[in-house]
């Protein structure tokens, strides 16, 4: 019986990486996460522990040094981010995030020939991204860099710019909603690709979706460079149809499933039944700011205020929205502020429940006790939609509705 193959991924901090479950439905082999520090790097790739391995931030370049040989490709790019031991023990390094960030770039439609692009980080991604942008006939290639030339302090002077691409880790879990440059700035703007793929979307990203701007996420470049890497792992040819599915398959798993919707309308009842179904964890975000506040909802209200409450809010918000695969029902306001209804929106299926509002529960919401119900509804409703991904309208039990929910979103 032939021993699987030993391969892994090489980085410093791997906690939140998908390349596991990536790789176990590419192939069958063994797929470990090896976190290094800078001086055990060499030791480690010396050590004979492994047959293949992807390389990430920081060492794609490092490593280069302690290889025997290295793919044209990837010295032409000056980047290694797979590496395979041969059975005579020699180590050979390939760049299959080119292959990767092309197919990230295809798959939003975002064209680069003939355009300025602007590449934010000046890295081994970097120099990927500005190898392939040049391959593919972009007018102009900017690096942007913290100390460089050209910097986040004069990116101004850029503002013709056509397309962005973020090479750095700026906004990439758990220090999600930072970005490193506004795109108000860029006039001409009509493509923006981010190689983060935790969160989904990263405010770069929200940004130009607000802005109807083209953007790609960086899930299909991983997949897709992953794809590449287990070709050279096991020698056998992938079918690209399989990136598709494996994304659509890790969005299923890591995305989270967001309820909102009007006060009383059912968010925790049918959370708590798809939560059951599919063995996530529910938060209900009103608890969750109970338990941070230690007092009932009515009493922070009576005590300090709507606006005590909602600072709460925003805060439970972006604590509890930037993580994965949870069910996570949301107070009936918690959509009033742009900044909650992006946090919800870099990292979930946004689903708004639509009810009746003659039969919407009010016992314990101080607000619906006291307001106009329908006014309260309209003056929310753009609110709602603006963050949802899906609207559904309630239509029998809370089991039948919550089984529909989770067809209209692929579960």
């Amino acid at each position: 019986m032939t021993a699987k193959l030993r391969c892994g991924l090489i980085g410093k901090t791997l906690g939140h990486s998908y390349s596991p479950q990536i790789h176990a439905e590419l192939a069958d082999y063994e797929y470990s996460l090896f976190e290094l520090q800078e001086n055990e790097l060499e030791g480690f790739v010396r050590s004979g522990k492994f047959d293949g391995a992807n390389v990430t931030i920081p060492y794609k370049i490092a490593v280069m040094q302690y290889l025997d040989e290295i793919s044209p490709e990837a010295a032409r790019i000056g980047s290694v981010n797979t590496i395979v031991r041969r059975a005579d023990g020699k180590l050979l390094g390939y760049n299959t995030d080119y292959y990767g960030f092309g197919y990230m770039l295809d798959s939003a439609g975002i064209e680069v020939q003939g355009k300025k692009v602007l590449v934010l980080g000046s890295g081994g991604a970097s120099l990927t991204a500005q190898t392939l942008l040049a391959d593919r006939g972009a007018r102009e290639i900017v690096v942007i860099s913290r100390s460089g030339e050209n910097n986040y302090e004069n990116i101004h002077i850029h503002r013709d710019a056509d397309v962005i691409v973020n090479t750095t880790p700026v906004g990439m879990y758990p220090n999600n909603g930072a970005s490193s440059v506004s795109l108000d700035v860029f006039e001409h703007l009509c493509g923006v690709a981010d190689i983060i793929f935790n969160p989904a979307k990263t405010a770069l990203m929200l940004d130009a979706e607000k802005r109807g701007i083209k953007c790609a996420g960086g899930l299909s470049m991983l997949v897709a460079q992953a794809k590449a890497a287990s070709e050279y792992f096991t020698g056998k040819k992938i079918d690209d149809s399989e990136i598709d599915r494996i994304k659509a398959k890790i969005e299923g798993v890591t995305k989270n499933i967001t309820l909102v919707g009007m006060p009383g309308c059912g968010k925790t009842t049918i959370g708590r039944i798809i939560a059951e179904k599919t063995g996530r964890e529910l938060v209900d975000l009103d608890e969750y700011i109970v338990n941070m506040a230690k007092m009932p909802i009515p009493e922070i209200f009576e005590r300090y205020g709507e606006g005590y409450f909602r600072d709460l809010e925003t805060k439970a918000t972006a604590e509890v929205a930037k993580r994965s695969s949870l069910v996570i029902a949301t107070g009936g306001g918690c959509v009033i502020r742009e900044e909650n209804r992006r946090a919800l929106r870099q990292n979930s299926t946004v689903v708004f429940i639509k009810r009746d509002i003659n039969a919407l529960a009010k016992d314990g919401r101080p607000l619906s006790q006291t307001n106009s119900l329908e006014t309260m509804y309209k003056t929310r409703l753009p609110f709602y939609t603006d963050a949802a991904d899906v609207e559904f309208e309630l239509f029998g039990t809370p089991q039948e509705n919550a089984n529909k929910i989770m067809e209209m979103i692929g579960l």
